[in-house]
């Protein structure tokens, strides 16, 4: 089991909900965007609304509160953006855990944290809107970054501040301040941000797996508290 998991589970009632979810009530749906979903043609990826309106009919049908996935997910939706296209070997593989539902929807802090930094990665394909905050769970020290927010999610932030456990801090952007997606949470696990602020690659380049996955544990090890 990774550090992480085994500090998740020393302090499991300590660990906050990310979204809204009751597990008694609610359903997930999780959402593929590998080469396996044919359903999603260039025409659905090359129009924002239709690819908008796919995820939310897939909710609808599912009767799902959420779509979910994605970690260590090889993904050809980013064929969609040259913003993953540089260089010789294409971005593709995604590090980070998508929660797909309406823009507008609350983003809570799972435990206490400081504002690591905040940017607005605002590219097409780009994450738009990025929190990341700081944590320390029992002597393990890692980053959230939370991408796809609303402008108005950086209102009134500085580096350093505190956010308390259970704490609204943020919602979901929409197509127009989120880097031009339909709305969603990207929710990324990173240990050392390698000096960056206000953003960190969300998708890597296949060859560099390893290296990326053993710097960004599976966001799950946190979700499934709440979620599962």
């Amino acid at each position: 089991m990774h550090i992480l998991g085994q500090v998740i589970a020393g302090n499991h009632d300590l660990i906050h909900k990310v979204v809204d979810f009751d597990p008694e009530q609610d359903q997930l749906l999780t959402l593929d965007f590998t080469a396996a979903n044919t359903e999603l043609t260039d025409e659905i990826l090359g129009n924002i609304d239709q690819f908008s309106a796919w995820i939310d009919e897939k909710l609808r049908l599912d009767q799902a509160r959420y779509g979910i996935g994605g970690y260590n997910e090889h993904r050809t939706i980013y064929s969609r953006s040259a913003h993953f296209d540089t260089g010789e070997e294409p971005r593709r593989l995604h590090l980070g855990v998508d929660i797909w539902a309406p823009a507008g929807t609350p983003v809570y802090n799972f435990y206490d944290a400081t504002v690591q930094s905040f940017a607005n990665n605002n590219n097409y394909g780009d994450y738009g809107a990025t929190i990341i905050l700081a944590y320390d769970i029992a002597g393990y020290k890692f980053n959230a970054l939370y991408g796809h927010l609303s402008l108005a999610s950086l209102n009134n932030l500085e580096e350093g501040m505190q956010i308390k456990a259970g704490t609204k801090f943020a919602e979901l952007g929409n197509k127009d301040e989120n880097g031009c997606w339909p709305p969603h949470l990207h929710f990324q696990l990173i240990e050392d941000m390698q000096g960056l602020k206000g953003d960190y690659p969300g998708v890597c380049k296949f060859s560099e797996r390893e290296k990326y996955l053993a710097n960004c544990p599976d966001p799950e090890l946190i979700l499934r508290s709440t979620f599962f």
